[in-house]
């Protein structure tokens, strides 16, 4: 886990050096010049400059990590995401949420408000408000400007003392601990001030989540019982816990800070969302590198609980079965379900998936088709629609599928890469090209995104518009390319 960090802190300081616009002349012996991007007072960059930034980065973490693309878990976490924001002390700061395929237990706050939590962590709650504490808990490392505050401090430095402090800074918005360990490290304990910097941003972004979950309807109890039950777990290991507990102290002074505080809102029960335990069950599978280990984890859990935990579990049970190709006991699982519960989409997606693994192409377009209908506009079905359609060989229907898609929807890498797919079955190669190479530069891949984006201004013959088209992001591409290059 420690390493992942790392590359995290890699990838935003590279990122920072290759946007922020300089002179080598600025630079004096002691000193280094970074973007202006806050300080005590509150003078931050320009929101489209954060707009960027953020969006590099982003980039930038999928040449490190993997980076979910199941739109079902996506809008699951930007759901709950959103609903935390607008009780936050800014909602009109930008954010996006995703989920890191890693079974680490970790969450990070990016710059331009990129929340990342893992798969690990999302497994290791056990209540939809401990998720939300974590949420709420980096929601407010981005709202009180924490990352940009160790910016102004960095300017003052010398380039070691600031890339140190940087990524002390980063590591601290996880990790109190190795935060204060890097600036000692680095810095040789010099300035207590920026030791205190870490642990305060701990103490403040505890806090303020806390406020938040309460007025976003969730347990402010799920901090504290979150953080109790990682510290019980890592008396286990003696001193050689896993990575994760390293990366994740936690203290007996924070539980108890935050136990306080919790104790201060009035008990009532609070109920986990049906979909929370859906993603729960999904990531659980995703996640299992065993087929059968996560199918006998199902198993033995078929006849736990309530009515709806019941169905749950029949439902991570198929999933699990179809993992390992055993699609028959899987759609009869899910046909039972769907009969049960005929009204949550995630049973009919998943019906539809299995028939297009187990290769029914035509049962799978005409249940894709049925839930169109009944559930218009879904995200997550019209992407696995066009690729349904794609298999059928319908290109056509499957380009304008996506087209639309991409008229009233922000593209995934994904989206770029079916649409790719359609033009280039349809033989129209200069616009399979270009929606090639914007898949490969929403993966953080400059170099196959310049190779295609030439390839199609190459093939665009005589349309000037589209040949307009690739030729701008074409020369966007080789731009950033060439700063990269040279910082």
């Amino acid at each position: 886990m420690l390493s992942g960090i790392k590359s995290i802190v890699a990838i935003l300081l590279s990122v920072l050096i290759a946007i922020a616009p300089y002179q080598q002349s600025a630079f004096a012996e002691n000193e280094i010049l970074l973007p202006d991007m806050g300080d005590p007072t509150g003078a931050l960059i320009t929101p489209v400059q954060e707009r960027l930034l953020g969006a590099a980065f982003f980039r930038s973490l999928h040449g490190k990590l993997q980076i979910n693309q199941d739109l079902e878990i996506q809008y699951f976490i930007e759901s709950l995401g959103e609903r935390l924001v607008v009780n936050s002390d800014n909602p009109q700061q930008a954010f996006h949420f995703f989920v890191v395929i890693d079974s680490a237990i970790n969450a990070f706050a990016g710059p331009g408000g990129y929340i990342g939590v893992n798969s690990g962590l999302i497994l290791q709650t056990e209540t939809e408000s401990e998720l939300a504490s974590v949420l709420a808990h980096e929601i407010a490392h981005v709202t009180q400007r924490h990352l940009y505050r160790a910016f102004d401090a960095a300017r003052k430095l010398s380039i070691p003392s600031a890339v140190a402090l940087l990524a002390a800074i980063l590591i601290g918005t996880q990790s109190p601990e190795l935060g204060q360990a890097a600036l000692i490290a680095a810095q040789a304990g010099s300035t207590q001030y920026q030791i205190d910097f870490t642990r305060d941003n701990e103490q403040e972004a505890d806090r303020i989540g806390m406020r938040t979950l309460s007025k976003s309807n969730f347990n402010p109890r799920g901090m504290p019982s979150f953080f109790e039950r990682l510290e019980k777990a890592s008396r286990f290991y003696g001193e050689g816990p896993p990575e994760f507990l390293r990366t994740h102290p936690v203290t007996a002074s924070r539980i108890s800070d935050t136990r306080g505080r919790a104790e201060k809102f009035p008990y009532r029960q609070f109920l986990d969302s049906v979909n929370y335990q859906l993603l729960k069950a999904k990531l659980r599978v995703i996640s299992s590198i065993k087929p059968s280990r996560v199918i006998k984890y199902f198993e033995n859990r078929l006849d736990r609980g309530t009515t709806t935990q019941k169905t749950v579990n029949l439902y991570g049970y198929a999933l699990a079965l179809a993992s390992a190709s055993q699609f028959k006991q899987a759609k009869q699982i899910l046909k039972g379900i769907i009969n049960s519960n005929p009204e949550r989409l995630a049973f009919y997606h998943s019906l539809a998936k299995i028939e297009t693994e187990s290769g029914n192409i035509k049962t799978a377009l005409q249940l894709y088709s049925q839930t169109t209908e009944r559930f218009p506009d879904n995200r997550a079905i019209t992407m696995d629609f066009a690729s349904c359609l794609l298999r059928d060989g319908q290109n056509e229907s499957a380009r304008k599928l996506l087209t639309d898609y991409l008229h009233h929807h922000n593209p995934t890498p994904n989206s770029y890469n079916l649409l790719s797919r359609a033009y280039g079955n349809l033989g129209k190669s200069a616009q399979s090209h270009r929606y090639i190479a914007e898949y490969y530069y929403s993966m953080g891949q400059l170099k196959p995104a310049i190779t295609h984006a030439r390839l199609g201004f190459k093939n665009a013959g005589g349309n000037h518009y589209l040949s307009a088209v690739i030729e701008d992001r074409l020369e966007s591409f080789v731009a950033e390319e060439e700063e990269r290059k040279k910082n």
